[in-house]
């Protein structure tokens, strides 16, 4: 039955008003921008945070950090530091003195402009990370080791998702043993495929050097890299419980020579390397991740640091790493509020699936975590794409799907908008007076491209319309359009400046 107005005459003026708004000229909107407001979710109170902030103090005072290099002792002391039975204490005054001096906000920068965006503040950006040593394969889906062909074609699809803010190394190249080969050529595969800001390890402090230079190289001679720093180093300073790792502090010490700014990764694990308790976790995981904090700026202050706090969760029935779950999604997303609450450029963990395959496990396991790290606040959210079985593994198709799953958080984190245009008063009286629907409305048209985030994969379409094209998998959506880019999308953004350091690292690049 046809209603007054009549259905047909709704769905024909819906359709041509669609027809009309595909071919006219109009600028581009983007309802779902990365670095989107943040910082909703506060799963602690303030009264929480002062006590996990005050226990995490005593540790450090009290405890103290082990394993400390003498360098770094050295400097410590001279600086206020107390060295007794083989450890590092830090006194109270000396931690919040440095939490004062250290940097608030930086530019992560890209070799593309476009690419910038300041770390700190309350906006919210997605990435990547990991060290996957194995990839899903796009033509079989089995697992198998990854290789240095993968990490550059994992860095040439990331270039053409735009919601994902920077890339880091998602895997490791198993068919490239040598460690120094190894960094050479992982830093060679980012700053060859991509003009995103990026990231990267580096296993020695004598590697930073070399790398470097070849990044001078890349933005056109010495110095550049310095001015205009573009990728990060992802270093682990701590090993937990509470001691410093030899060569994590040599790489940082090398990184702060060169400018490059830092992200310090704490990753303890709840129940084997920190307590089981989610509260007693924070504590360790924040001491620790002060310890990070005050070992770069006792060599600079003010030195560019990301604070990433990654509370890992581990399965008490089995002891085996589980990258998902409420727990872990609710321990990030303290870890993030700590963070802005000592206003310091704040990083945590997400998305890490522990599905082995594109399904509905996969889906619920990274939406829960993305949305939660998003809504937390959190500046740097890694992993938040591609990483399958609890980081064990990165798939091509997760990278696609991931990527439009976090347009939707995107979107999300924005919010509604009210104000006299949103409100939308008269467009209502205009459908109630006149059509009976607000389909064709000129408010409908800019809310169609402002306010809603259309996905290219997820299907919305009648089972039908489905059926009859093919029922088509989601994973084969993804996997086709992979597939696509890798095939079409080669990048020369390294232009002359290719040949020069393939010459001059020809005994390393592959």
């Amino acid at each position: 039955m046809k209603n007054a107005g009549g259905r047909s005459g709704r769905k024909s003026g819906g359709r041509a008003a669609r027809l009309a708004l595909r071919h006219a000229e109009k600028p581009v909107f983007h309802p779902a921008d990365p670095g989107q407001i943040s910082g909703a979710y506060k799963p602690l109170t303030e009264r929480e945070i002062k006590r996990i902030y005050d226990s995490a103090l005593t540790l450090l005072a009290d405890l103290g950090m082990g394993e400390c290099p003498q360098d770094l002792v050295d400097v410590a002391v001279a600086k206020g530091a107390q060295y007794r039975d083989g450890r590092l204490h830090y006194p109270r005054a000396m931690v919040e003195d440095i939490i004062d001096g250290a940097c608030k906000s930086f530019i992560y920068y890209g070799r593309d402009n476009a690419h910038d965006f300041e770390v700190g503040g309350n906006r919210t950006y997605f990435g990547t990370g990991g060290a996957a040593v194995q990839a899903v394969d796009l033509e079989t889906g089995a697992y198998r080791p990854t290789t240095l062909q993968d990490l550059h074609d994992f860095t040439r699809l990331i270039d053409t998702l735009p919601n994902i803010s920077w890339f880091t190394r998602c895997c490791i190249a198993t068919d490239v043993p040598d460690n120094f080969d190894l960094d050479i050529n992982t830093a060679y595969a980012l700053i060859k495929n991509t003009t995103k800001p990026v990231g990267t390890a580096f296993t020695l402090g004598s590697h930073v050097d070399p790398i470097i230079d070849m990044f001078d190289m890349a933005l056109g001679g010495e110095g550049r890299f310095a001015e205009r720093p573009f990728c990060k180093a992802h270093i682990s300073p701590v090993i937990s419980p509470m001691r410093y790792g030899e060569d994590a502090v040599e790489v940082t010490v090398a990184c702060i020579k060169r400018g490059v700014p830092i992200n310090s990764i704490i990753a303890a694990q709840s129940g084997a390397t920190a307590p089981a308790t989610l509260a007693g976790f924070l504590v360790q995981s924040l001491a620790e991740t002060l310890a990070g904090l005050i070992l770069v700026n006792l060599f600079k202050l003010g030195y560019p640091v990301i604070f990433s706090n990654w509370p890992l969760v581990i399965d008490l029935r089995t002891g085996a790493f589980a990258g998902s779950g409420g727990e872990s999604a609710v321990m990030n997303a303290a870890a993030a509020q700590i963070s802005n609450w000592l206003g310091l450029p704040s990083g945590i963990a997400s998305s890490m699936a522990d599905a082995k395959a594109i399904d509905a496990q996969m889906g619920a396991e990274k939406a829960l975590a993305a949305v939660t790290a998003g809504l937390s606040g959190a500046n740097m959210v890694y992993e938040s794409s591609g990483m399958m079985a609890a980081l064990l593994g990165a798939s091509f198709e997760a990278f696609v799907l991931d990527n439009e799953m976090l347009g939707h958080v995107n979107r999300t984190l924005r919010g509604v908008e009210v104000n006299d245009e949103t409100l939308g008063l008269d467009a209502i009286r205009s459908a109630v007076m006149g059509e009976g629907h607000f389909l064709g409305e000129a408010q409908t048209m800019a809310a169609m491209e402002r306010d809603y985030y259309y996905p290219n994969f997820a299907d919305r379409e009648a089972p039908i319309t489905w059926t009859e094209k093919g029922e088509i998998d989601i994973r084969d959506k993804a996997r086709a359009h992979a597939k696509k880019v890798l095939a079409e999308h080669h990048p020369d953004y390294l232009g002359d400046a290719d040949a020069k350091i393939r010459d001059r690292f020809k005994d390393y690049i592959r």
